[in-house]
């Protein structure tokens, strides 16, 4: 565990195809609130909200992408600084649970291999789905993702899926730490002999520099440093499978 108490800021992008629910779900989880008015999101939205997740602030910040085909030079530029990813198609769209892995390869493309999961939003709708639930379980363990049937609506595992993200980032976060402070260990250990204070530099080294790279502490957060200069264009006005 960091000995650093800081805010850990997490990128999450919400991808898929349009009318699939990813604004909805993302002013559900923030703001607490569900329209049935479907809005075409223009380019990028952003919103945030912080939370405390074993013991960690945690502030996630959520990026809204536009699911239309047009609009990919400007979405896929916003992908990139993600730490994770949901993946999002609608239980009433064949066409969007088809388009799941494309959308994997379009973050994975710009970002490398992140944290996601995979969500079959509007599960309310079941008695006229297009997508049995057992398809999705099936794709999401052969990607190895965890899989969230979900009703924005309903508010039924939209809390799950960003708290679950945020748990699995701290967990990489803190091995990643963990791991960095055992090389450093083997560094003191060959230039003489590993005591307490030789150990405890060690892990207040790594501890400080992943601190600066996964977190800006408790200054105000600013778009510039996650981001390419760009302009947002802003919009026109628990069932849980682990697969791996």
């Amino acid at each position: 565990m960091r000995e650093e108490e800081v805010e850990v800021a997490i990128k999450v992008v919400v991808v898929g195809n349009g009318a699939v629910g990813k604004s909805s779900m993302i002013q559900r989880y923030c703001k607490g609130i569900f329209t049935r008015d479907y809005k075409k999101t223009i380019g990028v939205d952003f919103l945030e909200r912080q939370i405390e997740v074993a013991g960690e602030d945690v502030r996630l910040m959520l990026w809204d992408t536009a699911g239309q085909e047009e609009f990919d030079a400007i979405t896929k530029a916003y992908y990139r600084g993600a730490q994770a990813c949901v993946l999002v198609f609608s239980t009433v769209d064949r066409e969007s649970f088809e388009s799941l892995e494309l959308w994997k390869k379009k973050v994975e493309d710009e970002v490398g291999e992140i944290i996601m999961v995979i969500v079959q939003n509007k599960i309310d709708l079941i008695d006229d789905a297009l997508v049995q639930t057992s398809e999705a379980e099936e794709l999401a363990k052969k990607l190895r993702l965890r899989f969230y049937p979900a009703s924005v609506k309903d508010n039924l595992n939209v809390e799950e899926v960003f708290r679950y993200l945020a748990g699995k980032y701290l967990e990489r976060l803190n091995t990643d730490i963990d791991a960095d402070v055992s090389t450093q260990k083997i560094g003191f250990m060959h230039n003489g002999p590993l005591n307490h204070a030789s150990e405890k530099h060690a892990r207040q080294t790594i501890t400080l520099q992943a601190n600066r790279r996964k977190t800006a502490g408790k200054k105000p957060f600013s778009t510039a440093n996650l981001c390419p200069p760009a302009t947002i264009i802003p919009p026109i006005p628990s069932l849980v499978a682990w697969c791996g």
